[in-house]
């Protein structure tokens, strides 16, 4: 996924979502990175008021993945998810498969 000059890695293993940025090699889960109070507003208006809105938007992005009944399925709900933010995907990789442009 890419956001101007930003690249992220997202690797689906499972229930398990690893991301990367371009500048290290330590993959972090959701509970790692930082979320814009703005952007999680944007998608749950009903947490704007709430301080514990960074928790409670971590287990619904935790939930939704469990929902996913393959992985191929939490790639696509990761890709349109990040892609209301502006990120655009570049490269889906598969183990076992070439990767693919998007």
């Amino acid at each position: 996924m890419q956001l101007a000059t930003e690249v992220i890695e997202v690797v689906v293993e499972g229930n398990n979502v690893y991301f990367r940025n371009d500048v290290g090699n330590t993959m972090a889960t959701i509970d790692g990175l930082k979320l814009s109070k703005l952007g999680v507003v944007k998608e749950f208006p009903e947490l704007k008021n709430d301080p514990e809105w960074k928790a409670k938007s971590i287990e619904r992005f935790k939930s939704k993945i469990k929902d996913c009944k393959t992985e191929e399925h939490a790639v696509r709900y990761i890709i349109k998810d990040l892609s209301k933010h502006g990120y655009k995907p570049t490269i889906i990789k598969r183990r076992g498969f070439r990767p693919k442009k998007c």
